[in-house]
């Protein structure tokens, strides 16, 4: 198959592979959404229609439905499909390096049905990716005889995780497996392994707002349903079945899953008043439960949220997320006060590791409030100690407060001064008394005693 005639649309070998593996991904998309996936870079879709056109005629993809949007002119416009065939998923399946039965359906009919849900959760990723543009090396032509411009490439924020990390319409058995999930399962819109970009693994839900709140708010609580089925380990211990498949993050509470509410023409108003309708409907799925603390005082109190068998809920909207990027404040985590970006939304300041995060800290402010009044009481000590003098009749220290009594320099200690005072008060008194009797002598005169 790599003879020149098989690809009358001269697309390239690796131009082929991106185009198999973006739909081994998202298993239907417009060609416009390839390109944004795979080669941002290209000058025009024409080069990702051609290699869909390429991969056709050899049986690996299939164009079987439309879609539609209203163009500038207020016109619909319209856009095929492509999807792979049963020859094309297998082949995508061997280089993912994943079984078959692992890699879903063709998504045929979805897309003979316009697919338009497959294709917001295809935005979706793309999003999230946000593939930065490459260039692309131009084609020799003999009738150029200048090159061509360099082209600009647009910028685009940065994004999360590879497109090999993803994976979409993945069942999560509340019972059976998961190639033979139950009847009552659910299946995630998408689900992003990347940990290499330091995030657990994160379940994608895409709202086109075609669900009343409370279906949306069901799903959810189906998410809690497996996340708390467990199975048995090889040491016979009971441990999360979804662990099987996926790695733990170490984190409190379940894995993250991440609203995205990708509905187009939606007023803000209305898209916030869906969030918090189904944030309220959910709230046993992601509010944890609150211990209290340490009372340090009549005005701080202090404790933690136990987020043990709780989901971190995710919102945010499509527009936002393309963009900002997924590392931007895009996020809502229900629960939190306002947006965040991913790794705030992530993250459980009111858990029980941020409760001993500021204990610790209140711990060493009263540690260090102490040393500076311990200090604070040394430093006055010594301005003390040099302020002070000998006593001129003892020779004691004698200081300027000694015993809480202002004192002015060169003065007696309190002993000597107490000593002196009551000498002279008993003089005093002695005085009084010999002047008292002198007086009394003076007027009865030597023989008054016998009158």
């Amino acid at each position: 198959m790599g003879g020149a005639s098989v690809w009358p649309y001269k697309s390239t070998s690796r131009n082929r592979g991106l185009v198999l593996l973006a739909l081994g991904v998202v298993k239907v998309a417009t060609a416009e959404q390839l390109r944004q996936l795979v080669l941002p870079g290209t000058a025009d879709v024409q080069t990702v229609r051609n290699v869909c056109k390429d991969l056709r005629s050899v049986g690996l993809v299939e164009s079987v439905g439309r879609t539609s949007f209203t163009g500038v002119s207020g016109r619909p416009v319209w856009r095929d499909l492509w999807n792979l065939t049963t020859a094309g998923l297998a082949s995508v399946a061997t280089e993912l390096g994943r079984p078959v039965k692992e890699m879903g359906g063709t998504a045929r009919d979805a897309a003979k049905a316009g697919a338009p849900h497959a294709l917001a959760v295809t935005d979706t990723i793309d999003a999230f990716c946000q593939s930065p543009p490459q260039p692309t090396k131009p084609i020799a032509r003999r009738t150029t005889p200048v090159p061509a411009p360099v082209r600009e490439l647009p910028a685009r924020p940065a994004g999360l995780g590879q497109l090999r990390g993803w994976e979409t319409e993945v069942p999560l058995p509340v019972s059976g497996t998961f190639t033979t999930p139950a009847r009552g399962s659910l299946r995630a819109d998408a689900v992003l392994t990347a940990p290499e970009a330091g995030v657990p693994v994160l379940f994608v839900e895409v709202d086109n707002h075609t669900e009343p709140d409370a279906v949306v708010a069901w799903k959810i609580e189906s998410y809690r349903r497996f996340f708390q089925r467990t199975t048995k380990d090889h040491r016979g211990r009971d441990v999360p079945f979804w662990q099987s498949l996926w790695d733990d993050s170490g984190r409190d509470g379940h894995p993250p899953l991440a609203l995205v509410f990708a509905k187009n023409g939606v007023s803000p108003e209305a898209r916030m008043n869906r969030m918090k309708k189904i944030r309220d409907l959910s709230t046993a799925c992601w509010q944890g439960t609150w211990h209290s603390g340490s009372v340090y005082d009549d005005t701080t109190k202090d404790g933690y949220h136990d987020y043990t068998g709780t989901i971190p809920i995710l919102a945010t909207t499509l527009a936002q997320l393309r963009r900002r990027g997924p590392h931007g404040p895009v996020w809502w985590r229900y629960g939190h006060p306002g947006w965040e970006t991913l790794q705030d939304a992530l993250d459980n300041p009111e858990d029980l590791r941020g409760y001993r995060h500021r204990e610790e800290q209140r711990r060493t402010e009263h540690a260090a409030q102490e040393e500076r009044e311990r200090q604070e009481r040394e430093e006055a000590e010594s301005r003390r100690k040099a302020a002070a003098w000998p006593c001129p009749t003892c020779h004691r220290q004698v200081f300027p407060d000694d015993d809480w009594e202002t004192r002015p320099p060169g003065s007696e200690c309190t002993i000597c001064t107490s000593i002196k005072r009551r000498e002279q008060q008993e003089a005093e008194a002695l005085a009084a008394e010999e002047t008292a009797a002198r007086e009394e002598a003076k007027k009865n005169g030597l023989f008054g005693f016998l009158r």
